[in-house]
């Protein structure tokens, strides 16, 4: 368990890392919207809000092609990097069961059993050419240390690695060399891609994190991998809340959260659920709808139940309803219930791509383990009723059935 958090905020030094911020480098930008032939061109109805140029674009359309999808076994290379200013270095397979198989597991079950992760650490140390100083890593690097760093590992790791192998690649430097600082965890993706083995590598997880590290933080940073966006929010200042926009709901957000696994609509979006799950809400009158919670694995082998309500309010913009239960990757969560959350396809990671709707915005709960406790009691229960503010589209839980679901009223607005 996480050490308690003061009530009426967030312990900001522990959270620090609910980051992956894309880098906006010269040399190594974020991945922009790849225009050529999308990986998955089929309808998905008239809610599927369309992808946009926007970094990680929620819309779901189309599939980026510049990203895998995990919609089949990918295998992922672990590499450590030790320096010549190393001391005792730990061994490899300690920090491999930091992530390992904890990452696997949350993707197997988020997944419904579609995707694995599949892990192949390198069990010995790459040395790199300089001290872990000469890098000045930090959370907004500079763009030639980062280069730098970056070139000097990839060419550390060749001899160790067959980079063509794999679709995923982690750099884990030595958590105990002196430069190294764990708020530069992160994924970078290439303006132009680097190239080992005969292959292109587009992006890589850097990680520099602390023995043992911070939860779900692999799992966060994998989640870039697959064109998810950051959820948080980053102050101006650095100051104050990160965690408005979604709270607990969703890895993305922070991977410290009671209830970190992905929303309904990012699995639509990875092809974990299909169209016959996802309800395409009328524009009119009431709809009458039994929802199967996100986290909960199928009743029944080929289970095609509904796990997504969805009601389009714009081009660009719908409003999604999913129940969230205390199972699966949601099993410490602080409450169950009927989620809703407005999404936005044109809005760039880390500025508001996902919102959760607060049923609730008077009270809070869980203030000692949320990490954003006015949005951990944000979902509907049984017998309550909420009219989303700006929409005017009413949500009713009218009961809960013996086998988990969730028996909802919808009624957008006239």
């Amino acid at each position: 368990m996480e050490r308690p958090q003061p009530p009426g905020g967030v312990d900001r030094p522990r959270l620090r890392r609910t980051a992956a911020a894309f880098t906006s480098l010269t040399a190594l930008a974020a991945t922009s919207l790849v225009t050529g032939p999308a990986a998955d061109a089929v309808s998905e109805g008239p809610c599927a809000l369309p992808r946009s140029s926007a970094h990680h674009s929620v819309g779901l359309d189309t599939w980026n092609a510049a990203y895998p999808r995990p919609d089949r076994p990918l295998d992922a290379v672990m590499v450590f990097l030790s320096f010549p200013d190393s001391k005792k270095l730990p061994d490899p397979a300690e920090l491999v069961a930091d992530h390992f198989p904890a990452t696997s597991r949350f993707y197997e079950q988020a997944s419904y059993g579609k995707f694995t992760l599949r892990p192949h650490p390198k069990l010995r140390w790459a040395r790199m050419p300089h001290p872990s100083t000469a890098y000045g890593m930090r959370r907004d690097w500079e763009p030639a240390r980062r280069t730098a760093y970056l070139r000097d590992a990839v060419a550390a790791a060749d001899p160790l690695v067959d980079f063509s192998r794999y679709d995923v690649v982690y750099l884990v430097a030595d958590p105990e060399a002196p430069g190294v600082d764990s708020d530069a965890t992160k994924v970078v993706n290439f303006e132009q891609p680097m190239r080992a083995d005969g292959t292109e590598i587009k992006r890589i997880v850097t990680v520099f994190e602390r023995h043992p590290p911070d939860r779900n933080v692999l799992a966060h940073e994998t989640g870039h991998v697959f064109d998810l966006p950051d959820l948080y929010h980053r102050p101006v200042d650095g100051k104050g809340d990160w965690d408005t926009y979604v709270g607990d709901w969703d890895v993305m957000g922070s991977q410290f959260g009671m209830s970190p696994d992905l929303f309904g609509w990012h699995k639509w979006k990875l092809g974990w659920l299909d169209r016959s799950q996802v309800r395409c809400v009328a524009p009119s009158g009431t709809s009458l709808l039994s929802l199967e919670p996100v986290s909960a694995a199928p009743t029944v082998a080929g289970s095609t139940g509904t796990r997504l309500a969805v009601v389009r309010t714009g081009d660009r913009s719908a409003l999604v309803i999913e129940a969230r239960s205390a199972t699966g990757n949601d099993l410490d969560t602080c409450t169950e219930g009927v989620l809703i959350y407005r999404v936005r396809s044109g809005a760039a990671s880390g500025g508001g791509p996902v919102e959760v709707v607060d049923a609730h915005p008077q009270s809070r709960a869980c203030w000692d383990q949320s990490v954003y406790p006015p949005l951990a009691d944000a979902p509907l229960g049984v017998g309550e009723t909420f009219t989303v503010p700006g929409e005017r589209t009413k949500v009713e839980v009218a009961d809960r059935t013996r086998g988990g679901a969730w028996t909802v009223k919808i009624t957008p607005a006239p």
